[in-house]
């Protein structure tokens, strides 16, 4: 909020898009209004000095919170139906096992570079090396 300055307004479309919990809206509500900037959101003003206002804003964060909360418990309960009936398997792998294999074997070798074998098996260097470490773990 380092480029918020007195008289400016802060427009948010909704709660959740200002903050994460409710105690984090409450701190960035506070900040603004320590530096004289009027928050903005969905269309109407929250006055902070009004006691309905406070009321209003808290009402609207513990509701972004709660939908914030339910989409969480969702999202979990699909990944574990998902992950039970076999669907949720993850990132698969760049390289094949005998891939891994040669491009292993190939570096033990120590006649290319890792760059050298990315260029090979047509893939990142990132692989090469994550290949490599989770040969070393």
């Amino acid at each position: 909020m380092a480029a918020c300055r007195a008289g400016d307004t802060l427009v948010v479309t909704k709660l959740d898009r200002l903050a994460r919990s409710l105690s984090d809206a409450r701190d960035i509500a506070d900040e603004l209004t320590a530096k004289g900037v009027v928050l903005s959101l969905g269309g109407s003003t929250h006055d902070p000095t009004d006691p309905v206002g406070r009321l209003l804003f808290n009402v609207l964060g513990m509701v972004a919170e709660f939908e914030a909360d339910l989409i969480r418990m969702r999202t979990r309960e699909g990944m574990a139906i998902a992950k039970a009936k076999g669907r949720l398997k993850g990132k698969q792998p760049k390289l094949s096992k005998t891939q891994r294999k040669y491009l292993l074997t190939l570096h033990d070798a120590g006649e290319h570079t890792q760059a050298e074998l990315a260029e090979l098996f047509n893939v990142s260097r990132t692989t090469v090396y994550r290949e490599l470490k989770r040969r070393a773990i």
